[in-house]
C-alpha cells in the first residue's frame, strides 16, 4: 500500500511476498505486452507498465550477461536508465552482513550460539528485553523478538520527515535504543518476525569481534576480494557516487518526490549498501558457488525456517523462494527509499537474476519484479549461447 507504513516495511521489500509468488506462478507479467523477441525486455516493460519510473534487469549465466531497461533515469528527461547504474540495495545488504558473521564463525572467532549480551553487554536490556536470552543465530534468522526500528525513523515514513531529517546521522546504539522502547513481540525462537534492528546489532557485533567497523569488514572480506568496483558502504554520505538514476517516493501524499539524497546511517548492516546489478550478480553467485563461505557455514546460511509473515522460508540473511517451474532459489529483495531491488540465484550459483526500480511503482510492481526473477531462473539455457544487451 502507498502509505507511510510501507516505508519501514520497504527496507525489507519481502512484505508482500505472497503476492509476488502468486505473480510468479500465474505469469502476471506475460499478458502485460504483446509477445516480443526478447522475454527479458518483455518482463522489464511489464514492470515499467505497473508504474515504475525506471527499471533495469540483468540475468547472468556462466560468462553471459543479458540486460534490459525501460523508463527514464530522471523524471522530466529522456535520459535512459544507466547501463551499469548504482542504486541503494536495501535489505540485500543483510546477505553481506550475514556472510561476514558466518566467516567469523568459520574462523572460530565467534559462534552462532553466542548471546547478544556476551558481545554487547547491556545494549539489549530493559522494556522486557534480555540480550542474554538472544543468540546471534536468532538475530540473523529474525527470531530474536526485537522490534524493527524503521517505523520510528522520520525520513523513511513521511515526506515532511524526509525533508527534515534526510541528512541526519544515527549511531547504531541510538537505533537499537529507539527500537527497544516497546515490549518485545515474541516469546520464543519458534516464532519469526522481520526486524532491521537484528542486523544493526549484527553489525555492532562484527565490530566487537574484529575491532574494526562493519564497513571495513565488508569491504575487506567481500567487496575487494570479488572485485565489486561499483559497490560501496556509504557510511553517512547522502549521495550515490557514479552513474545512477534518481529515486522517488510518494509516502502517504500520493505525489512522488525525489528522494535520491539520503544519509543511510539508519540502515547500517541492514540496508545501506550501494551497488549495481552486475556486482550483485557476482556477489550472490560467488556466495552460493562456495567462494565466500566454507561448506559448513554455507549450510547454516541456507538452512531455512518457515517465515509465516512472508509465506516463504528464511535462512541466515537469505530467503528461500519457490520457483514457478518447481524447486526453489535463494535471494533477498530490498528497498531503501526510492529504490527497490530483487535478487535471486540458483542453488548452485550458476544463474542469477537481478532487477531494480527507481520509485514506489504501483500495486503490481513488486509482484512483477518477483515474477521476472522466478521466470528467468527457470528459463532454459538456449538464450545463454551469446551475451545480449537489450536497451
Amino acid at each position: 500500500m502507498q502509505v507511510s507504513g510501507r516505508r519501514w516495511r520497504g527496507l525489507l521489500a519481502l512484505s508482500s511476498l505472497a503476492a509476488v509468488l502468486l505473480a510468479a506462478s500465474t505469469g502476471l507479467t506475460a499478458a502485460a505486452k504483446p509477445r516480443q523477441a526478447d522475454p527479458l525486455r518483455q518482463q522489464v516493460d511489464a514492470i515499467h507498465d505497473t508504474g515504475a519510473v525506471g527499471v533495469f534487469a540483468e540475468v547472468t549465466s556462466g560468462h553471459t550477461r543479458h540486460t534490459a531497461r525501460a523508463g527514464t533515469a530522471e523524471r522530466g528527461t529522456g535520459r535512459p536508465m544507466p547501463q551499469n547504474g548504482r542504486f541503494r540495495i536495501g535489505s540485500a545488504t543483510k546477505t553481506f552482513t550475514a556472510t561476514v558473521v558466518l566467516q567469523l564463525v568459520g574462523e572460530g572467532r565467534m559462534s552462532l550460539e553466542d548471546t547478544v549480551e556476551q558481545w554487547l553487554p547491556g545494549v539489549v536490556r530493559g522494556h522486557g528485553h534480555d540480550g542474554s536470552r538472544i543468540t546471534v543465530r536468532q538475530l540473523l534468522q529474525h527470531t530474536s523478538g526485537i522490534p524493527d526500528v524503521a517505523p520510528k525513523i522520520p525520513a523513511l515514513n513521511s515526506a515532511d520527515g524526509y525533508r527534515a531529517e534526510r541528512f541526519r546521522t544515527y549511531t547504531p546504539e541510538e537505533l537499537v535504543a529507539m527500537a527497544m522502547r516497546p515490549a518485545p513481540k515474541l516469546s520464543s525462537d519458534a516464532e519469526w518476525s522481520y526486524s532491521n534492528t537484528n542486523y544493526i546489532l549484527a553489525a555492532m557485533i562484527i565490530q566487537e569481534v574484529t575491532g574494526r567497523s562493519w564497513a571495513q569488514e565488508v569491504n575487506d572480506r567481500i567487496i575487494r576480494p570479488l572485485g565489486l568496483k561499483d559497490t560501496s558502504t556509504p557510511g553517512a554520505s547522502p549521495s550515490i557516487p557514479g552513474p545512477h538514476a534518481h529515486g522517488y517516493a510518494a509516502f502517504d501524499t500520493g505525489t512522488s518526490i525525489d528522494v535520491t539524497a539520503l544519509n543511510p546511517s539508519m540502515a547500517v548492516g541492514s540496508g545501506s549498501i550501494i551497488s549495481t546489478t552486475h556486482d550483485l550478480s557476482r556477489f550472490y553467485t560467488a556466495l552460493l558457488g562456495g567462494r565466500l563461505l566454507a561448506p559448513a557455514q554455507l549450510d547454516e546460511m541456507t538452512t531455512t525456517t518457515p517465515a509465516p509473515e512472508l509465506g516463504v522460508r528464511y535462512g541466515l540473511g537469505l530467503g528461500e523462494i519457490p520457483l514457478p517451474c518447481g524447486g526453489s532459489y535463494f535471494g533477498h529483495p530490498g528497498e531503501l527509499l526510492g529504490y527497490r531491488t530483487w535478487v535471486g540465484v540458483t542453488r548452485d550459483g550458476s544463474r542469477s537474476a537481478v532487477v531494480y526500480v527507481t520509485s514506489d511503482g504501483g500495486r503490481d510492481t513488486q509482484g512483477a519484479m518477483g515474477a521476472l526473477v522466478g521466470q528467468e531462473l527457470c528459463r532454459a539455457g538456449s538464450q545463454d549461447a551469446t551475451a545480449v544487451h537489450a536497451g
